[in-house]
């Protein structure tokens, strides 16, 4: 199966964000060049980021775009297991919000500092990982990259290949 979707504007560099509370996972897209860099931050050096950036590619006249994952846009987010305590539930909706909270405070920020943002929902979760998540290697199988990452790094370069239309190859579902 190949996944390809089409995005209605164009954008040069892609800042795509799996927000969390205690570190954001960001991947910085050059979708011409198809160069990938992943990284996470907490929220204020991830608000200082996003300053740097609209500095540094308005100067080189590139059309930026954040793409923040917004779970809040999900019909559902119940993610109770059939053993789970009302302790476990309520302590699993807590982190859901806090998760989302920070999402919604990001693309705040990003708005006042003057950068086009826009919120979309989860990606189906098709991988080998654990919960569906995408793997080192499967990333690295459709886009190169290499580097170290952790999981919300993984989720925001696979949030930024998919919203630039890049190809993507699965070969297991």
């Amino acid at each position: 199966m190949e996944l390809n979707l089409n995005r209605k504007k164009k954008a040069d560099i892609i800042i795509a964000i799996d927000p969390d509370v205690e570190k954001s996972g960001v991947a910085l897209l050059d979708v011409e060049k198809r160069k990938l860099k992943v990284a996470s931050f907490p929220f204020p050096d991830l608000i200082d980021y996003f300053s740097h950036a609209k500095r540094e590619y308005e100067i080189k006249h590139k059309c930026l775009i954040i793409v923040v994952e917004a779970g809040w846009l999900n019909n559902s987010n119940w993610h109770i297991g059939p053993r789970d305590t009302r302790a476990i539930a309520a302590a699993k909706g807590n982190a859901t919000g806090r998760n989302q909270e920070t999402g919604r405070k990001i693309i705040e920020m990003a708005r006042h500092i003057g950068l086009n943002v826009e919120e979309i929902k989860p990606l189906r979760k098709y991988w080998k990982g654990k919960d569906g998540k995408i793997t080192p290697q499967e990333l690295q199988s459709f886009t190169g990259f290499k580097g170290r990452s952790n999981q919300d790094g993984r989720d925001a370069a696979l949030i930024a290949w998919v919203y630039a239309g890049l190809p993507i190859r699965i070969s297991h579902i």
